[in-house]
């Protein structure tokens, strides 16, 4: 299974995007191109309800107080001033909160999956030296071995969380070399699931689907297919900049968070 795996994986940097999507993510850009006009997402802002996370200590000083009442927003731009502020003071916890409330926003709930499960990932035995280990290999060495470094250390804190505590890590961190982190969770690995399953159909190599969805489960990717995930967004970006239809300036995670939001019928 590993070595058709392979084979679609290098079928897919040679053919990356099919046109239907350059379409799409080329009208996607110029419906945002005034709120992302620096390349990046910093604008996305999701809302979430402070008072419901008032059982969470530490709680980063730029997020809204418990007290406030109704909703609040937090975009990317400032959890990653949040994140740069933390990690200048090896507070890797309250960076950990910062990207864990925006990543789950107005889901979270006091009897919910939200606080409930982020209050038992604080308390986790070896949560401090795990996000520590992670931050130096990213600095150190780059995202895949940052991504080792948490995969499966603990319980609860599964990559479609953790890659945020690294993406916005890697906006003040650079990578010590290699592509910077990116979110992957089940949106994202669902859009290389359906391209996987195109390609393989088209090459012969994957006739019913079911190696890209081995390949590109719902969650729990190996460093390995994060390595893979990375690579293919540098790629793909570098494709949509030479169409004209999306900014020359714009890096992988604005793609990221164009395909989170839009999706294409992949031909088939």
């Amino acid at each position: 299974m590993q070595d058709r795996a392979d084979a679609i994986d290098q079928e897919m940097v040679t053919r990356l995007l099919p046109n239907a999507a350059v379409t799409t993510l080329g009208r996607w850009w110029s419906a945002n191109a005034v709120r992302c006009a620096d390349g990046t997402p910093g604008a996305h802002s999701i809302r979430y309800t402070p008072g419901r996370w008032a059982q969470i200590n530490p709680w980063p000083s730029g997020m809204a107080p418990f007290s406030q009442t109704g909703d609040a927003a937090v975009s990317r731009a400032e959890v990653t001033s949040m994140v740069a502020n933390a990690l200048r003071r090896d507070a890797f916890r309250e960076a950990l909160v910062a990207t864990y409330v925006w990543g789950k926003g107005k889901r979270g709930s006091p009897s919910g999956s939200g606080p409930s499960t982020l209050s038992k990932i604080l308390a986790a035995d070896g949560l401090d030296e795990a996000l520590a280990a992670a931050t130096t290999a990213l600095g150190e060495i780059g995202a895949r071995e940052a991504y080792a470094a948490l995969h499966r250390r603990i319980p609860g804190f599964g990559p479609s969380f953790f890659t945020k505590f690294l993406y916005f890590t890697g906006r003040t961190l650079r990578p010590g070399r290699g592509p910077e982190p990116l979110i992957l969770d089940r949106v994202l690995s669902l859009r290389l699931r359906s391209r996987a399953a195109a390609v393989g159909l088209e090459a012969g190599l994957d006739l019913d689907g079911s190696v890209a969805a081995w390949a590109w489960a719902d969650w729990d990717w190996s460093p390995h297919r994060y390595g893979i995930y990375l690579s293919y967004m540098q790629a793909a970006t570098r494709q949509l900049a030479s169409t004209g239809l999306w900014p020359a300036h714009a890096g992988p995670d604005l793609l990221e968070y164009a395909l989170f939001t839009t999706e294409w019928q992949d031909p088939s």
